[in-house]
């Protein structure tokens, strides 16, 4: 048995955050970013009080529902990959749950910076393979703007708000989820980091005043790990299914920097043009959520049976690929939801 996606939905806020005014906030330019990192814009949450990452997370799923025709109460369990909770209790995934109408369900959040989809995958997949669950909603997004300096020209245009949903399902066809690599290590802390706001330095007015609240990244060290170890995975995962680039319908790669996706699709040997999933130009680095905006953005594109390779890399450091082989044509009613902005 394996666990297949059998629907995706996706929500990103309607705020466009531009080249332009970035470039008020800090020293650089439209040219500068796009070469050197492929953001055209960004979507951020212009948020009233007391919205955070479940408004979105909601949206998503709500998504879902609608595109699935699931009855929310048959699903048995929630797995939210976050970096950005509402609160660091109760977690994200219970109120997700609740909102909507999942409540037959027991949620949780899994912390995995940009790899969190594909972890989640991972967890949400096991579940449905123990025999002992049906249908697990996985869901991944982040609210970067909200832990973001914005007075840093080196992060400022690179982070975005944005969150997406798939349903899991078992199946006795070969399809679905059919292997994954998953990798960590801790020495990456100090390249990529949110210093304060745990529990070894929690809030404070030095460490507010310090902005340590935010994202902290050595972008040269992170692009190198990033590039070498999400190639590696990539390759491991080919091997190990006896595929050939040939063989590979999809890649889809964590949408961090558009020079990082080249250089790993390069190592592939696949067609950068015809088999890679790229919307970063128009939603910047949403962390969890770059991967499932993709799989909601090209949904029209995926037949039944497509070979389909994820890869992420992040905090932590993690990272790692999975293999799936798409479950479904997209029909005319989840094409009519793409790119929908709710």
């Amino acid at each position: 048995m394996n666990a297949v996606i059998t629907g995706v939905g996706g929500y990103v806020p309607n705020y466009v955050l531009t080249n332009e005014e970035i470039s008020q906030m800090v020293d650089t330019s439209d040219e500068w970013i796009m070469t050197r990192i492929g953001i055209k814009e960004r979507r951020i949450l212009k948020k009233e009080e007391g919205v955070g990452v479940s408004y979105m997370a909601i949206k998503a799923v709500q998504e879902l529902i609608r595109k699935t025709g699931l009855n929310p109460l048959e699903v048995s369990a929630v797995v939210c990959a976050t970096t950005t909770p509402d609160y660091m209790l109760p977690n994200t995934g219970t109120l997700v749950a609740t909102h909507t109408g999942m409540t037959n369900a027991f949620g949780f959040d899994l912390s995995a910076a940009c790899s969190g989809f594909i972890y989640a995958m991972e967890v949400g997949a096991s579940l449905i393979v123990s025999g002992r669950h049906k249908k697990v909603v996985v869901i991944a997004g982040d609210q970067l703007s909200s832990i973001t300096n914005y007075k840093d020209r080196n992060t400022v245009p690179i982070f975005g708000d944005g969150c997406g949903a798939v349903l899991l399902e078992p199946t006795d066809e070969n399809i679905g989820i059919i292997d994954s690599v998953l990798k960590c290590d801790g020495n990456g802390i100090k390249y990529l980091i949110q210093k304060a706001g745990g529990s070894v330095r929690p809030a404070s007015h030095e460490t507010v005043d310090n902005n340590e609240h935010t994202i902290y990244q050595e972008g040269k060290v992170v692009f190198k790990y990033a590039v070498s170890n999400m190639t590696d995975s990539c390759i491991e995962i080919i091997n190990r299914n006896n595929l050939t680039p040939d063989e590979v319908q999809w890649v889809i790669p964590h949408q961090a920097n558009l020079r990082i996706i080249d250089a790993v699709t390069k190592r592939l040997e696949v067609s950068f043009a015809e088999k890679v999933m790229v919307n970063i130009e128009r939603y910047g680095n949403t962390s969890s959520g770059t991967i499932p905006l993709c799989l909601w953005d090209f949904e029209s594109k995926l037949k039944k049976g497509d070979n389909v390779i994820l890869t992420a890399f992040g905090a932590g450091f993690t990272w790692g690929a999975v293999f799936l082989k798409w479950g479904y044509d997209s029909n005319q009613e989840s094409m009519s939801c793409t790119n929908q902005v709710l």
